[in-house]
């Protein structure tokens, strides 16, 4: 089969809308249940080629988590502390979890805010714990290259069998030439096929402090890759195999830098023994649970712990997470990786980065404020290496 048809395009009224292979070869992709629509393979398709490449480049088993062209989240399979575990809420499933079914875990768990409704793309054969894990999210739909039996029969029963399940080709390769059209008019270019696998990428460093460890480098690779498949301008915050904040979209990369600054943060501070230890109420849903965390952590923490708010949720009032108590915690994270998408222009990113405990850069350089950059680097012993590369992605 080279075409299938979609219900509509990115909105209900963009009718006809359709997938097809121009060439007449048959589409990489097999629709094993549900209808995905225009959005869902927009997302399939980008986090398919996000998680091959992190595979390649970390020899592990990845996922990502992707909603409207982003990915969310994004990991590789290394195992998970306790912590992690029970903060991803993963700490409860009856099998262990496998090499994919933990890079999903993480993917899915670094974000969950923005990763409520993804669409997940897993580099390995989904196995039974992944598709456990898959079942209890509220999720679009899942590619990967194959399904075991088990796997695919718990897909198929999420959302009363509606659920999009799709197989991809993983021997696939796309022609070196890429197209698409924006108001009639064709646009052309090859493939960005930019290698981040190679050490090459730390050639140029800068910066006083030259050491960058195994780990980052395969953090700086994993925040690289990300961006490569991440709406522009882009940042990303990396740690312990996985991302743990992603700013995209933004016209001001400084925007980039403090939004995915905060989504780090509260990834770290959601490992606060006060927000692991919150009295929630038996049965809370997820989404629910997932909510009042994020109010929890944020200024407007009042919104469930007043009067009449806390009772819904808690089964005793918990006293807030002061800002003291914030900053604190927030100070005791380190090792942090930092990619962009494109050169800093000026040391404001650095600030901004050091504050959530970033000791690892990864950018292309090439600011007419590159010594200012470096300086700030210097400042706080961060590592900084220019890869000379942009990874610009619309």
């Amino acid at each position: 089969m080279n075409e299938l048809a979609l219900k509509y395009g990115c909105n209900p009224n963009q009718t006809p809308s359709r997938i097809y292979m121009d060439n007449g070869s048959a589409l990489p992709i097999e629709v094993l249940s549900g209808r995905p629509g225009y959005i869902n393979f927009l997302d399939a398709l980008n986090g398919w080629q996000l998680v091959s490449e992190l595979k390649a480049a970390t020899g592990l088993p990845a996922a990502a988590s992707f909603k409207h062209v982003s990915p969310a989240g994004a990991a590789v399979g290394l195992p998970m502390s306790d912590t992690l575990r029970r903060i991803y809420f993963c700490d409860d499933l009856a099998l262990p979890l496998s090499p994919i079914a933990t890079a999903y875990a993480r993917a899915r768990g670094a974000d969950r805010m923005s990763s409520y409704g993804d669409f997940i793309a897993l580099s390995d054969t989904c196995d039974e714990a992944t598709a456990l894990l898959i079942k209890r999210e509220v999720s679009d739909g899942v590619i990967a290259p194959d399904f075991t039996s088990e796997a695919l029969a718990i897909l198929r029963e999420k959302r009363k069998g509606a659920y999009n399940v799709l197989k991809v080709d993983a021997a696939y390769r796309p022609a070196p030439l890429e197209r698409k059209q924006v108001f009639g008019v064709t646009f052309e270019q090859g493939r960005n096929e930019i290698d981040l696998t190679t050490d090459h990428l730390f050639d140029n460093i800068p910066t006083d402090n030259k050491d960058f460890s195994l780990e980052a480098r395969r953090d700086l690779r994993i925040a690289l890759i990300t961006l490569k498949y991440t709406q522009s301008n882009s940042v990303c915050y990396a740690k312990d195999g996985q991302a743990i904040g992603i700013g995209a979209g933004q016209q001001s990369r400084i925007h980039c830098t403090r939004l995915a600054g905060q989504k780090a943060d509260i990834w770290w501070l959601r490992q606060h023994p006060k927000v692991m230890d919150l009295p929630f109420v038996p049965g809370i849903r997820r989404a629910d649970r997932d909510n009042t965390i994020d109010l929890y952590i944020s200024d407007d923490y009042n919104d469930v712990l007043a009067d009449g708010a806390w009772q819904q949720l808690f089964t005793e009032q918990p006293a807030p997470l002061t800002a003291e108590e914030k900053r604190a915690w927030i100070a005791q994270n380190t090792n942090v990786a930092l990619g962009s998408d494109a050169f800093f222009p000026f040391g404001d990113n650095i600030e901004r980065a050091h504050r959530s405990g970033v000791q690892y850069v990864a950018q292309a350089g090439g600011s007419v404020r590159d010594d200012h950059v470096i300086a700030t680097c210097n400042k706080y012993g961060i590592a900084m290496a220019f890869t000379g590369i942009r990874l610009f992605h619309h």
